[in-house]
């Protein structure tokens, strides 16, 4: 029922990015990049996470059929993001993750699913991404980002910083962890022949440190914006979740 409401949203949204400029630097791992047996460790590492998100959504939906709609609009709103591709240097390219906000309101697991769903519609529809390396780009952006958003967000509240501030910092740190860890994945399947897997690391690093660092502020501050919102016009499902 959950992927009904999220294909509706993000159905809105896809002609436009349809229409977008056909030669593009994709920065998710592109399909074919990642050797076997890393595309398998990846998709294996992964699929907990995404189960359990199945189980938290089942959950939150049955607490309130409403949250479908906040889960819906969270959804959308990371499709939006992760499709914006920017250049980088190197050939490459860097994107928000837009997945910060979705793990502030119902929690890191949800976003699995959801990651899931956006890579999927990402990689059949505009070439970007991969299916063999679909459990990588999970593992990253809709793993590894939305727990460090939860943890920065909830963490920043109990320390008597405002929601504001805890959604910014949520947002930026999650955007940039999430390249963190793509770096480490490609330094792991490609280490440098000389300095090995932290020579490759760095140079990773370096690739996306230019653009994302501007990036994750501009996240930051557009999160704070729709978060705003959705508490002026949600505030008893977002109290309800926990969110404010």
């Amino acid at each position: 029922m959950v992927t009904k409401y999220l294909f509706k949203a993000l159905l809105y949204v896809l002609p436009v990015l349809l229409f977008t400029p056909k030669y593009s630097y994709a920065m998710h791992i592109m399909d074919g990049y990642l050797s076997p047996f890393w595309a398998v460790f990846w998709a294996v590492l992964a699929l907990p996470f995404v189960i359990y998100g199945f189980l938290a959504i089942r959950k939150k939906v049955s607490e309130n059929s409403k949250y479908l709609v906040l889960l819906a609009m969270c959804g959308a709103f990371a499709f939006v993001l992760s499709s914006l591709k920017l250049p980088s240097v190197s050939g490459s390219c860097s994107h928000p993750t837009g997945v910060g906000l979705g793990a502030i309101l119902f929690g890191p697991t949800p976003m699995a699913v959801i990651g899931l769903i956006i890579l999927l519609f990402q990689a059949i529809f505009l070439a970007h991404g991969g299916l063999t390396t679909l459990g990588a780009n999970i593992f990253s952006m809709a793993v590894v980002g939305p727990f460090i958003s939860y943890g920065i967000f909830k963490s920043s509240l109990k320390a008597g910083i405002s929601s504001a501030v805890a959604v910014f910092l949520a947002a930026f740190l999650g955007d940039l962890i999430t390249y963190v860890t793509t770096s480490i994945q490609l330094a792991l399947a490609y280490p440098d022949a000389v300095g090995g897997f932290l020579t490759s690391l760095v140079k990773f690093l370096g690739i996306f440190a230019f653009t994302q660092v501007p990036i994750a502020i501009s996240e930051g501050l557009l999160s704070v914006i729709v978060y705003n919102v959705l508490v002026k016009y949600s505030y008893k499902e977002m109290n309800e979740l926990k969110a404010v």
